[in-house]
């Protein structure tokens, strides 16, 4: 499939009352001719008909030349979008189409252009889940994805999924990584940069992948070891403070890491803890017991203005640094847990977020209200929990509180 050229063209054969000649833009494909007005004329001694551009002498030269090049850079804007989706076109055809108002971007440029706006405005959640959904699909297409929206068809979603089933990544990693992909479909369908024609995911569906999570959870008695253990010294750093963040998390509804990371006396409000989750920007207000102060109390010397020695507001500004040292830190403390876990005989994957779902659980055994426990675990994602929690007021998320320990 060849490409088209284009020329400018003053048309001698036909010559207006004024004495000039109309410019004609005539596009050249597979040896065939077509050609389309510009709308403008020219006193034909001011043309160069071996250059094909008007002479240096031309008194309305500059804006002659600004109406040819915008029209070649339309036609030619019409050409690479035809190209990058495989369409072929006639010179005639080219000339009839319709201009769209279609920016043209690769697969990749978009991906980089929202990542790059995430980092920006400070949402570094978002930043990581497409950083890794960019990173997933490059690697996917071989290093490279410099491809059109267009490309990314049923087929191609079909390959894909085998290639990560392949891989072994889960049902869940899978579902993230769908999820994340159509968004960006559908951001670039709304930035005129892929068209709602082309869409793949009306047919393909992703609501089949299975997000359901395997169970986390761990028993009360085992909670109970984790709290009276003496943390093995010397093997590992923070070994300490990772079963103090853990106990932290399950005694205050399963607080996240990230949130803890970020409290600071502020949030301790009447002997309770107020904050907003950063990934529900939902309020939550609950009170503390003693075992939950006395971990406060431990790290009270500390001076870097937050609770617990994770960030320091005088070296992690900005909410990058602030993300890349939580990363950095959890890291460390979820391999801290699984020693404690091994040595304690506990068989689970231990992570900061089993205290999450231990709390929700050991809840749910004791009998607490259905209404504030049940409901949040058949939730495929226990983040839902807190956001349930949050209808009911402070005396009845308390009182059922007092069954952890």
């Amino acid at each position: 499939m060849s490409n088209a050229t284009f020329t400018v063209v003053c048309y001698k054969s036909k010559t207006l009352a004024n004495g000039e000649h109309p410019l004609m833009l005539r596009v050249c494909k597979d040896g065939k001719k077509s050609y389309r007005s510009l709308g403008i004329s020219i006193n034909p001694k001011h043309w160069s008909y071996s250059k094909g551009q008007p002479k240096a002498s031309c008194p309305n030269r500059e804006q002659i030349q600004k109406i040819i090049l915008a029209k070649q850079a339309e036609l030619q804007s019409r050409v690479l979008a035809l190209n990058a989706e495989k369409r072929d076109y006639t010179a005639t055809s080219l000339l009839r189409a319709k201009t769209e108002q279609f920016i043209i971007k690769t697969v990749g440029e978009f991906y980089l252009e929202l990542i790059d706006e995430y980092t920006q405005t400070a949402r570094c959640g978002n930043r990581l889940i497409y950083k890794g959904s960019y990173n997933s699909i490059r690697t996917f297409n071989k290093g490279k994805l410099d491809i059109s929206f267009s490309q990314i068809n049923e087929e191609w979603l079909t390959k894909y999924e085998k290639w990560l089933r392949s891989k072994g990544n889960k049902e869940t990693t899978i579902s993230l990584l769908f999820r994340t992909l159509r968004s960006v479909y559908n951001k670039a369908i709304q930035a005129k940069c892929a068209r709602k024609s082309d869409y793949p995911f009306d047919n393909y569906k992703i609501n089949k992948f299975s997000t359901k999570t395997e169970k986390r959870a761990i028993a009360k008695a085992e909670i109970l070891k984790i709290q009276e253990c003496h943390t093995p010294s010397g093997k590992q750093q923070y070994m300490e403070l990772s079963r103090d963040l853990f106990m932290f998390s399950y005694l205050c509804g399963g607080i996240n890491f990230t949130d803890i990371a970020n409290l600071s006396s502020d949030n301790i409000v009447n002997g309770r803890i107020k904050y907003i989750r950063q990934k529900t920007h939902k309020p939550i207000s609950l009170g503390l017991c003693e075992e939950a102060l006395s971990i406060i109390a431990k790290y009270s010397n500390q001076t870097n203005g937050y609770l617990f020695p994770i960030l320091d507001k005088a070296i992690y500004i900005t909410a990058q640094q602030k993300q890349n040292r939580i990363h950095k830190i959890l890291i460390k403390v979820n391999a801290n847990l699984k020693l404690i876990a091994k040595d304690l005989g506990i068989d689970a994957n231990m992570t900061t977020y089993v205290a999450r779902h231990s709390f929700a659980s050991v809840l749910k055994k004791s009998g607490t209200n259905i209404a504030i426990i049940s409901e949040a675990l058949g939730h495929s994602d226990l983040s839902t929990t807190q956001i349930y929690l949050d209808s009911f007021d402070n005396e009845q998320i308390d009182n059922a509180m007092k069954n952890l320990l």
